[in-house]
């Protein structure tokens, strides 16, 4: 099993949202979130300049079979990038272990 973790643009969400889904990975988790990243370009928008290593961003958390890896990963390649700066990173990790906590199943099954 892998753990895919995505930091993306909280704009960019509902389309990752989709493609995941249109691929089979229909559990994650969410949150919003605040990061300080390498690049300190800055965009203005309306007179305000803002930096783009500050801005509100969405973190997956995604725990998959190894077969759906490659496949995870490339869904949130395509559907997350604009092709600018800040459009966010992937990680991937082993994971040991699974539990479902309703019947005590472990492994890859408790993913289903």
């Amino acid at each position: 099993m892998k753990k895919v973790e995505a930091i993306i643009r909280k704009s960019k969400f509902s389309d990752v949202k989709e493609a995941l889904h249109k691929v089979g990975v229909n559990f994650f988790s969410y949150w919003d979130v605040t990061g300080q990243g390498h690049e300190k370009e800055g965009h203005v928008y309306r007179g305000i300049s803002y930096s783009t290593s500050d801005i509100q961003r969405r973190y997956l958390s995604i725990v998959v079979n190894d077969s759906f890896e490659e496949i995870t990963i490339n869904a949130i390649l395509k559907s997350a990038s604009t092709g600018d700066v800040g459009d966010g990173k992937i990680f991937v990790s082993d994971i040991k272990e699974a539990y479902r906590i309703r019947t005590g199943e472990k492994g890859g099954e408790t993913l289903n």
